[in-house]
C-alpha cells in the first residue's frame, strides 16, 4: 500500500490540471465509468481507495478527498473527452417546492436570467415606456442568445426583476428603470407610497437561492433627482452621516410612521428597509438603497479614483446591479455584508419541518449550516473581544503563542547578485485566492471541545492548535527528487515568512502542512470541532461560476492561454466599463465576506464592550483562519513546486501577489513548462479561474534597487507594482 508522502509526490502532481478539484454529478460518474467498462474495482487500485469508497462516490453518498480528490477529477476529465454525453433537450426547471417562510433563515433569489426578460411586459396597473438596453459587444449578444434557448423559470411575482432605479425628469414624472431594459412608469408621490406600490404592483423581488431559504425583498435605488422628488437631502449631514440616519424628527420619517410603516432599528440611512407587518408568512418589506448617501461604496462597487455611478444612466445602474443580483444575489450594503448573507442564503440555518401530531409547520435546524452562537476562543477573537477583559494589559501585544495568528503573506526580501543579473521584476496575482482556498475546505459547524494532555494531531478536525513548529527546517528541503534552497522562500507558518521560535496557535491547514513537507508535529492543547462540513463549497461555486461569467463577458474566456490569455486581460476594462465594475464587485465580495467573519469593533462600543457583530452566528473567527491558513500554504506550495522545477525564487508576497526576477517583462517569461509547452504541475499556472494567476505588473531591477535605498527595506514590492494602480490588494 502506497505511503501518503508517495501519494503526495504522484498526485500533487495532477492538482494544477484538474479545473478547481470540481467532479461530474455521480451519476455522470457512473456513466463515465460504464462507457469506458471499467469496474470500481480498477478505479479503485488506480486511486488506492477501496471498492466501496468509488460506490459512494457514485451514489452522492460520499466525495473523495484531496489528494485522491484531484486524481479522480483527471480520470473522469479523461474519460469525459472520450465519452462525451449523449445529446439531449434540456428539461425545464422545476419550480422550488413552496416552504413557509415563517420558519425559514434569510435567503436572496433563484438568479432568473435577465436578458430574457421581455422588454414589452407590462406590471399590473402600471404604464410602460421601452428603452433600449445598454449596447453590448457583438460576441457577447451571441451568448446571451445562446442561453435564451434553455428554458428558464421566470417566478411571476417577480418577473419585472429583482430591482428597480428610481428617477425623476425635469418634469417630475417619476420612472423604475428595472433589468432587461424595461421601464415603469412610478405614480407613488410620496415615500409611503412608493413602498406600497412596490409591493402591491411592481412584481420586484427574487426567488430563494435554497427550498429553505427566503426569498430577496425588493430593492429600490434612488436616485439625486428622486431624492428631491420625495423629498429627500441630497446628503446627509455631517451629524446625520455620523448616526447613519436621518433624525426621528425629519418629516419623510414622520410620512412612513403615518402611513403604518416600519423602519428597522437602523432607521432611514443609506440602505434603509420599510415594511409592514407580514401577512401570514409572506413578508411585505422594501430595501431602499440610497446611492447619493454613498450607499454603493466607491471602494467597492465603483472606480474608487475616478467614480461613474453617480453619473451612470438608470438604465445601465439597472442592468449593472441587476446583473449582479442574478450572478451572486441581491445587494444588500456593503459587498462583505452581501457575500456574507450569501453564505447564509446557501445554507439557511432553518427548515420548516411538518409536525405529525399537529400538522403545523415548525422550526427545525439544518445539519450543514451555522444555527447558534456558540462559546468563544480566547486564542481565536481580536483583542477587543468582552472574553479578554481584564485577561491582558490595555495595550499588550498578544504573542503567537496567546493568539491566532493566520493572516495572508506580507513578506519582502533583498534581491540576491545573482538575482540583480535579471532587468524584470514579474508580478503574478491569484485570482480570488480567498474564494479558492475555501473550495473544498472542511470546517466546523458546532462549538469547540478542548483538548488537552498532548493530543494527538487530527486533520479532518478543524480548529486551533498550540504547537511548536521551530524544528521545521526548510533551508534544504526535497521536492519531487529536485533539491530546494528553503532560505530563499518565505516560512509557510507566519504571515510575515520568519521562521516560529517556539509554540504557537496554528489552524488545521498549517499544522497539515507542516506534516505533509515531512516533519512530526507534537500538539501541547487544541479548540477543535467534531461537527464539520463543507460549509463554504456552494459559497464558492456561486462566486467562481459569476466570476467566470463576467470574464467571458469582457472577453476572458477559460479556454484562452498563454499570450492570448495576457492580451485579454490587457483590454477587458475597455470592451464594457459596467462590466469592469462587475468584475470588482465580485472579487470585493468573495474577500469581503470571509472577513466578516471575523468582523472587529469598528468603534460602536468601548473597548471589551459586546458589539453587534457578535450577535451573529455567521460570526466564526476560526472559519475565518482556516482559509487565510489554507491560502497561505497554498500559495507555499506552489512556490515549492516552482522552485524545484524552474530554480525560481520570489523576492515578495504581497496577500496573494507574487514578486519574481526575470529575463523578460511577461510572466511568459519566468513561469516554467513542459517539454510540450504546458505548465509545470503545481506551479503558478495563467488563467481566469479562481487559483489560477494573471499578470499584476512589472518593473525594472533597477527601479527596485532605488526603492530599497529609498525605504530602507521597510515596504513590500508586491503592493507597490501594478500596471492597474486601481487594483486592490488581495482578492
Amino acid at each position: 500500500m502506497s505511503t501518503e508522502n508517495e501519494l503526495f509526490s504522484a498526485v500533487d502532481a495532477l492538482l494544477e490540471q484538474v479545473a478547481q478539484d470540481d467532479l461530474p454529478d455521480p451519476a455522470e460518474c457512473k456513466r463515465l465509468r460504464e462507457a469506458a467498462g471499467l469496474s470500481q474495482a480498477q478505479i479503485a487500485k488506480a486511486l488506492d481507495a477501496r471498492r466501496e469508497a468509488v460506490g459512494n462516490w457514485e451514489a452522492g453518498r460520499t466525495e473523495p478527498r484531496p489528494p485522491k480528490r484531484a486524481a479522480y477529477a483527471r480520470l473522469l476529465e479523461g474519460l469525459a473527452q472520450r465519452f462525451p454525453a449523449p445529446a439531449a433537450d434540456a428539461p425545464a426547471a422545476v419550480p422550488a417546492p413552496v416552504v413557509p417562510e415563517a420558519f425559514t433563515g434569510p435567503a436572496p433569489e433563484l438568479a432568473p436570467a435577465l436578458a430574457a426578460v421581455p422588454a414589452s411586459r407590462p406590471a399590473a396597473n402600471s404604464s410602460i415606456k421601452p428603452v433600449p438596453a445598454s449596447s453590448r459587444r457583438p460576441g457577447a449578444k451571441k451568448a446571451v442568445a445562446k442561453k435564451a434557448t434553455t428554458p428558464t423559470a421566470v417566478d411571476p411575482r417577480f418577473e419585472n426583476g429583482p430591482l428597480a432605479v428610481i428617477d425623476a425628469d425635469a418634469d417630475g414624472k417619476i420612472s423604475a428603470y428595472c433589468v432587461g431594459g424595461l421601464v415603469l412608469d412610478v405614480p407613488a408621490k410620496s415615500i409611503p407610497a412608493l413602498v406600497d406600490w412596490t409591493l402591491a404592483e411592481a412584481r420586484l423581488g427574487q426567488a430563494r437561492l435554497h427550498r429553505n431559504g427566503r426569498d430577496a425583498d425588493p430593492i429600490l435605488i434612488l436616485t439625486p433627482a428622486a431624492l428631491e422628488r420625495y423629498g429627500l437631502p441630497a446628503a446627509l449631514s455631517d451629524q446625520e452621516r455620523q448616526a447613519g440616519r436621518l433624525p426621528e424628527g425629519h418629516k419623510v420619517v414622520k410620512q412612513i410612521a403615518k402611513a403604518g410603516l416600519q423602519l428597522t432599528q437602523r432607521g432611514f440611512g443609506p440602505w434603509a428597509r420599510v415594511y409592514r407587518d407580514p401577512e401570514g408568512s409572506r413578508r411585505r418589506c422594501v430595501q431602499l438603497c440610497v446611492l447619493p448617501w454613498n450607499a454603493l461604496d466607491v471602494r467597492e462597487w465603483d472606480k474608487k479614483d475616478d467614480p461613474v455611478l453617480p453619473t451612470m444612466h438608470p438604465a445601465d445602474l439597472a442592468r449593472y446591479l441587476g446583473l449582479y443580483a442574478a450572478r451572486v444575489t441581491t445587494p444588500r450594503g456593503t459587498t462583505a455584508t452581501t457575500g456574507l448573507e450569501l453564505m447564509t442564503a446557501l445554507r439557511p440555518p432553518t427548515r420548516a419541518e411538518k409536525n405529525p401530531a399537529t400538522g403545523e409547520f415548525e422550526r427545525a435546524f439544518n445539519d450543514d449550516a451555522l444555527t447558534q452562537l456558540h462559546p468563544v476562543v480566547e486564542c481565536e477573537v481580536p483583542d477587543e473581544h468582552p472574553v479578554l477583559k481584564g485577561k491582558y494589559a490595555r495595550h499588550h501585544l498578544r504573542t503567537p503563542a496567546e493568539m491566532l495568528m493566520e493572516e495572508p503573506y506580507d513578506w519582502c526580501r533583498p534581491l540576491t547578485d545573482e538575482e540583480c543579473a535579471n532587468p524584470y521584476l514579474v508580478v503574478v496575482d491569484i485570482n480570488m485566492s480567498f474564494a479558492a482556498a475555501a473550495n473544498g475546505l472542511v470546517v466546523g459547524l458546532n462549538g469547540p471541545t478542548h483538548l488537552t494532555g498532548n493530543p494527538r494531531f487530527d486533520a479532518s478536525l478543524p480548529g486551533s492548535w498550540l504547537v511548536d513548529l521551530s524544528h521545521v527546517d526548510l533551508s534544504r528541503v526535497d521536492i519531487g527528487g529536485q533539491a530546494v534552497d528553503g532560505d530563499r522562500l518565505p516560512s509557510p507558518f507566519t504571515p510575515k515568512g520568519d521562521r516560529p521560535t517556539g509554540p504557537a496557535w496554528y489552524a488545521t491547514p498549517t499544522v497539515q502542512y507542516a506534516i505533509e513537507l515531512g516533519f512530526d508535529v507534537a500538539p501541547i492543547e487544541a479548540y477543535v470541532r467534531t461537527q464539520t462540513g463543507r460549509y463554504l463549497d456552494p459559497w464558492y461555486k456561486r462566486l467562481r461560476d459569476a466570476y467566470v461569467e463576467t470574464m467571458a463577458d469582457l472577453g476572458v474566456t477559460t479556454s484562452l492561454g498563454g499570450q492570448e490569455f495576457l492580451d485579454a486581460m490587457a483590454r477587458r476594462k475597455q470592451v464594457d466599463p459596467t462590466m469592469a465594475l462587475l468584475e470588482t464587485a465580485i472579487k470585493a465580495t468573495a474577500k469581503g465576506a470571509i472577513g466578516k467573519l471575523r468582523q472587529r469593533n469598528r468603534g460602536q462600543v468601548p473597548y471589551y464592550e459586546p458589539y453587534p457583530a457578535l450577535a451573529r452566528e455567521t460570526w466564526r473567527p476560526d472559519i475565518r483562519a482556516a482559509v487565510l491558513a489554507n491560502q497561505r500554504v497554498g500559495i507555499h506550495r506552489k512556490l515549492m513546486k516552482t522552485a524545484a522545477a524552474a530554480g525560481l525564487y520570489p523576492v515578495a508576497i504581497g496577500t496573494d501577489a507574487i514578486v519574481y526576477p526575470s529575463p523578460g517583462p511577461s510572466p511568459l517569461d519566468i513561469l516554467p513548462l513542459t517539454d510540450e509547452g504546458k505548465p509545470v504541475p503545481g506551479t503558478f499556472r495563467l488563467g481566469v479561474s479562481p487559483g489560477m494567476v494573471k499578470h499584476q505588473g512589472t518593473q525594472t531591477v533597477l527601479w527596485a534597487e532605488a526603492q530599497f535605498e529609498e525605504r530602507g527595506g521597510v515596504f513590500n514590492l508586491a503592493n507597490l507594482i501594478k500596471n492597474d494602480p486601481t487594483a486592490g490588494e488581495g482578492e
